[in-house]
């Protein structure tokens, strides 16, 4: 077996090859950028060596320093993750050349698969299933409109090289199609150095099926059962599960047998996926693309098959034999897998970056399990993809792997930046979710203008404003501590405040009772007892004896409170004291409409106006790159663009402004 692999990626996946090669007594070698220089990864390996700057066409994708590394810590292969080189023929070639092993397929499948154009070409040769589409590279935005024309909308527009959700648009006419196009283009460009693009017939209801195959370099060949990947927001896939409550055994066996006609077809070695679009209503399945990688949820076909995919790849690079046959593989219980992202689903899913203050994942084992690539007090880089963990549950039946993943979200605490934790939750609870009967549109069509907290009310909002409260006096209790150690200079604690939620005031009449506060609204008394005390996150105590346990984030008087078993969303609420609102005079919030802002952190990759030109709503203003993905801004209204603030190249927060108008 190898003495030393070297893994050609960063954070989560390469946490979890390191843990699997030192499973096999196999020593790891970490690479990394110079941004990544605290990274878990770069702990948890090793040897680490720095391979460049943050951006990764300087550091992750230059195949150079990835052999100048393995060259430098005498690494025998190659495990490339998913992403930046995994799909890269050239770089499995390059391998071959100076004696590394590749971790994955040969160059020719990968050359051969990796390509969606050229690989439906292969499969319609080996009899699969194809959409009806254009399969040749299309040469710009207006080839691409009359394509989509003759095709008939909607189409989908993708890069041959794409994968995770980037390169890839709808579109449902021609203004869609050219913008889509353009977009596609210069996403597939940045993130895998391939700007090809084609378009295909995008099947309506369609549900996401994958087939995950295993090969080997004796022409033995497994399919290890399909994972449902249809919960999917913008093309990404949020929630994932094996097996799917959609496919039946004849299914199964019919889309199995493609995928390994399709593997066997280019000689395939190593794990890969075969992914499929089903018909919900008629149950035709049509092949999407191979990805001759490692899925991101490959979790959850190791839970219900009992294999260590990344061992299988490890064992087949080095000439193994795959150790059972199609008759072996079965099926114990449910796996799911929820992607928990940088990301605030209550500002429309924006990227978040920052420092992890709280990062507290769920105790793994009882069928809980959590990879991950960072640590409480890491940052969150804008540089790379949003996922924080993967947490993955695994149950007797789909019931029960619902429950257990319930359970765990409830139990993964993440403070400073924003987690799309909430949103998880609230689709465990949803009843479409929950029956099966669901798409790849159902977020959009659930969610059609976005989610907030108010989806998800709390039966009691009073409590919750009673606990802001509760909030408020801890942390004045605090700072009237502090200032009375000058004599003369402490200052007196309010009993009366307000609370504003929703637009609601809520007068609130504090009083003191053993361990805690009596707190009344509207004559209804809420005795709270807790020893909490601020700064913390997790609020646990009684309310009139019944447990409660709450996340409490301020913001200045501003309160962030959510149900820790996120059976409700947070609410945001302001508290001051009652002789304070009462004085206070309205104020009018600034007017914005004069200027276009930065909804997140990110790289402002195009400015699209110019200074004195007319604009009209709906028309595209600027493009910001974040966390690898391309976010479009248009104009909100007719307008007159007065002055270009920011220029393209330049690194913006949350909030900057980018153009004025008149």
């Amino acid at each position: 077996m190898f003495k030393k692999i070297l893994i050609a990626n960063r954070g989560e996946i390469t946490c979890r090859v390191i843990k699997t090669a030192r499973k096999m007594g196999i020593k790891t070698v970490a690479v990394y950028s110079e941004a990544d220089k605290s990274a878990l990864h770069v702990e948890l390996a090793d040897e680490a060596v720095c391979i460049g700057p943050a951006a990764s066409k300087e550091s992750y994708l230059v195949m150079d320093k990835i052999i100048a590394a393995c060259k430098q810590t005498g690494a025998e292969a190659v495990h490339p993750g998913y992403g930046f080189l995994s799909e890269n023929a050239e770089f499995s070639r390059r391998l071959e050349e100076e004696g590394i092993k590749f971790i994955g397929p040969k160059h020719y499948s990968v050359a051969k698969m990796g390509d969606k154009i050229e690989s439906k070409k292969l499969a319609i040769a080996a009899g699969v299933n194809t959409i009806p589409g254009y399969n040749d590279a299309i040469a710009g935005p207006d080839e691409a409109v009359e394509i989509a024309k003759k095709i008939g909308y909607p189409v989908m527009i993708k890069a041959s090289a794409g994968g995770g959700g980037k390169g890839l648009r709808v579109a449902f006419n021609d203004k869609e199609a050219h913008e889509g196009f353009s977009s596609c283009v210069n996403e597939a460009r940045n993130a895998f150095g391939d700007d090809r693009v084609f378009i295909e017939k995008y099947v309506l209801e369609p549900r996401h099926i994958e087939i995950q195959v295993l090969g080997d370099a004796h022409g033995n060949y497994v399919y290890l059962n399909e994972r449902d990947c249809s919960i999917q927001r913008r093309h990404q896939k949020v929630i994932e599960e094996a097996p799917s409550p959609f496919v039946d055994p004849a299914m199964r066996k019919a889309m199995g047998e493609q995928a390994v006609a399709l593997a066997r077809a280019v000689n395939y070695e190593s794990a890969g996926t075969v992914e499929f679009v089903v018909s919900g209503a008629t149950k035709e399945f049509y092949f999407l693309e191979m990805n001759t990688r490692l899925q991101v949820e490959h979790p959850v076909t190791e839970l219900i098959t009992g294999l260590d995919l990344v061992e299988q790849m490890i064992r087949v690079a080095y000439g193994e034999k795959l150790p059972l046959s199609q008759a072996d593989v079965g099926i114990d219980g449910w796996a799911m897998e929820c992607r928990i992202n940088a990301e605030d689903p209550f500002r429309g899913f924006l990227p978040s970056t920052g420092r992890l203050v709280k990062f507290q994942p769920p105790a793994e084992g009882n069928g809980v399990r959590v990879d991950t690539g960072v640590y409480e007090g890491g940052e969150i880089s804008m540089y790379y993809d949003s996922m924080i963990a993967k947490l993955i549950v695994h149950g007797k039946d789909r019931q029960d792997a619902i429950e257990r993943m319930r359970d765990a979200l409830n139990g993964f605490v993440i403070r400073g930046i924003g987690s799309n934790i909430p949103f998880q939750a609230a689709l465990l609870q949803h009843p479409r979710f929950c029956s099966g009967n669901f798409n790849t549109g159902f977020i959009a069509e659930e969610y059609p203008k976005g989610f907030d907290a108010s989806m998800v009310p709390h039966d009691d909002p009073a409590l919750l404003a009673a606990v802001a409260a509760f909030a408020r006096m801890r942390y004045i209790e605090r700072a009237v501590q502090i200032e009375g150690q000058l004599a003369g200079h402490g200052r007196k604690v309010a009993s009366e405040w307000v609370v504003v939620m929703g637009g609601k005031q809520y007068a609130m009449s504090l009083s003191a009772i053993d361990g805690g506060l009596a707190i009344t609204h509207e004559g209804h008394t809420y005795n709270i007892v807790s020893d909490w005390t601020f700064g913390e996150l997790l609020f646990a105590g009684t309310v009139n004896g019944a447990p409660l346990c709450l996340q409490i984030e301020r913001r200045g008087l501003r309160y962030r409170i959510s149900h820790f078993g996120l059976q409700v969303e947070p609410m945001v609420m302001t508290v001051r004291a009652a002789h304070l609102l009462s004085l206070m005079p309205a104020k009018l919030p600034p007017d914005l409409s004069k200027f276009l802002l930065s909804p997140m952190p990110g790289l402002l990759r195009e400015v699209a106006v110019a200074e004195g030109q007319d604009v009209k709503a709906g028309e595209k203003l600027a493009v910001i790159e974040a966390m690898k993905m391309e976010n479009v801004l248009k104009a909100e209204q007719d307008g007159k663009v007065k002055k270009i603030v920011a220029k393209p190249g330049a690194s913006l927060s949350v909030d900057e402004v980018i153009i004025e108008f008149e």
